[in-house]
């Protein structure tokens, strides 16, 4: 079972304004060996939403040295305040281009709308994803022979090899 919309106005109702969900579950498009495990509370603070996420997957990423598959444990531990904005539901039309302020590069939803839990866990795994995908710390590029195989993989590659030959002679 998916994780649920929740409607704000609902978390009003709830005791100290929180609720809390058990994750145990596959998060749609986030492609991992194991379910993601762990907990989200969603506290109503009057003008805001807090959301705490604490949970763990592995997932399978290439090693950006040597493009072997390997397994990553992910554990994710972050928090976000989300604006609650009466206007938040209505488009606004902005230039092309314009000047933000940093105190504008912050989330809002309207306090009579839902809270995606799904969308806003996938954005925060996302975001944790390491940004250098190694296999170990001393994991080695493919050995130079290796090159004519990627090579013969791809012919956009082609013209690139024939250099290579006519510099190196």
């Amino acid at each position: 079972m998916a994780l649920q919309p929740i409607y704000i106005p609902h978390l009003l109702h709830l005791p100290n304004r929180t609720q809390t969900l058990i994750i145990d579950e596959n998060i749609s498009g986030l492609e991992t060996l194991t379910p993601v495990r762990g907990t989200i509370t969603v506290r109503h603070g009057g003008t805001f939403l807090e959301a705490i996420v604490k949970a763990e997957t592995i997932l399978t990423f290439i090693c950006d040295r040597c493009t072997q598959h390997y397994n990553h444990r992910l554990s994710l531990d972050a928090s976000e305040l989300i604006w609650l904005d009466k206007d938040a539901d209505i488009p606004q039309k902005f230039p092309q281009e314009r000047e933000i302020a940093l105190e504008d590069l912050s989330e809002s939803l309207s306090p009579e709308g839902h809270f995606d839990v799904e969308k806003w866990l996938y954005e925060q795994l996302c975001l944790a994803f390491p940004l250098r995908r190694l296999c170990s710390n001393d994991c080695q590029p493919p050995a130079e022979g290796s090159s004519e195989t990627v090579t013969n993989l791809d012919s956009r590659w082609s013209a690139l090899e024939i250099l290579k030959r006519q510099l190196s002679q």
